[in-house]
């Protein structure tokens, strides 16, 4: 089996600075690529520097999701695996075989490791924690990380288990379904690419696993802060481009509910004083009606007999806000079916 850890990277010779030497010396045996994302610091000359990796220079800045669109196009047919890794992550010893070893089930699209905190090494880190899962009302959270709220490791998600979605910070995944499936959607540009793949795939009858024998940590926020203005704007807008595509259902109906719902949410930071942030949702929902045509053509590019996904049959803001619960381990697991 051929594998290649591929890192998108863009101005970040800093994170390469700091983390390669690490994923190198625990991935010997598989070819390290980076992509460069059209980069304008040095990084491009710091990896020509070092004769252990592979170099694939992109034109322009595509994007995470664009970005290793383009990149995996240029090596497409050469490897049976990605392993697609953020540049800001340190790897553990013997990482890549629990993952390689979980995709011998040939149903399963791709897994991920358990994602733990680079900075505090005892939480779960926000971008995957140890498995992904969305509601009713497609808002995703994860064994060990609901919204803001990231729970301390001690043990209680180390069983492997089957997931909604797993996390483009440290995806495996099949090269032939990532390039039957078309990619990430570059239309996202970046945050929840990886979802709307992993949903996207789900229909097709696949499935996804996260494998916590295998162990990452993330430092997080590299290319973009938790609050910064333009994640909020990519998140908000993401969802709904997300939820056009995919939902199986009455489609106007869902919107509607989760546009209400995201008007809730800008109000109370309009009350807060963030202005600025009640603006991003503003313009999110004003970028789904301007590509809600183009939606809807990839919407009916899906099969309308579409499997069923695996998720969370509730109410996540409800079990969170009004439930109190604030664990994973807290929700009622009879509610995660497909």
């Amino acid at each position: 089996m051929s594998l290649a850890v591929v890192i998108l990277n863009y101005n970040g010779r800093h994170h390469l600075e700091s983390y390669l030497e690490n994923i190198i010396s625990n991935s010997l045996g598989y070819d390290i690529i980076i992509a460069d994302n059209f980069s304008t610091d040095d990084s491009v000359s710091f990896i020509k520097n070092d004769q252990r990796l592979q170099l694939i220079e992109l034109t322009e800045n595509f994007g995470f999701a664009g970005g290793y669109n383009e990149a995996l196009k240029k090596i497409q047919g050469n490897y049976d695996y990605y392993l697609l890794l953020n540049s800001d992550i340190e790897v553990s010893e013997n990482w890549i075989a629990p993952l390689l070893e979980s995709m011998e089930d040939k149903k399963i699209a791709a897994c991920q490791p358990k994602i733990k905190s680079l900075e505090q090494k005892d939480l779960f880190e926000h971008a995957g924690a140890s498995g992904g899962f969305i509601d009713q009302n497609y808002f995703p959270f994860c064994r060990g990380r609901i919204f803001s709220e990231l729970e301390k490791d001690e043990g209680q998600y180390d069983s492997a288990q089957f997931i909604t979605w797993t996390s483009g910070a440290a995806m495996l995944i099949r090269a032939e379904l990532f390039h039957k499936a078309d990619g990430f959607d570059a239309d996202f540009f970046a945050h929840m690419e990886e979802i709307d793949l992993c949903i996207r795939l789900g229909h097709q009858g696949y499935q996804f696993k996260v494998i916590p024998e295998s162990v990452v940590y993330h430092l997080g926020g590299g290319t973009l802060p938790y609050n910064s203005p333009k994640k909020i704007y990519l998140n908000f807008r993401n969802s709904l481009f997300m939820i056009a595509k995919n939902h199986k259902g009455l489609l106007i109906p869902m919107l509607f509910k989760r546009m209400c719902i995201d008007g809730i949410a800008a109000y109370k930071f309009l009350f807060e004083g963030k202005l600025v942030f009640f603006w991003k949702v503003f313009l999110a929902h004003l970028a789904l009606y301007k590509n809600f045509r183009t939606l809807l053509k990839k919407r009916a590019k899906l099969n309308a007999d579409r499997a069923p996904i695996l998720k969370y049959h509730g109410n996540i803001l409800g079990s969170f806000f009004i439930e109190r619960r604030k664990a994973f381990s807290e929700l009622n697991k009879r509610l995660i079916k497909r």
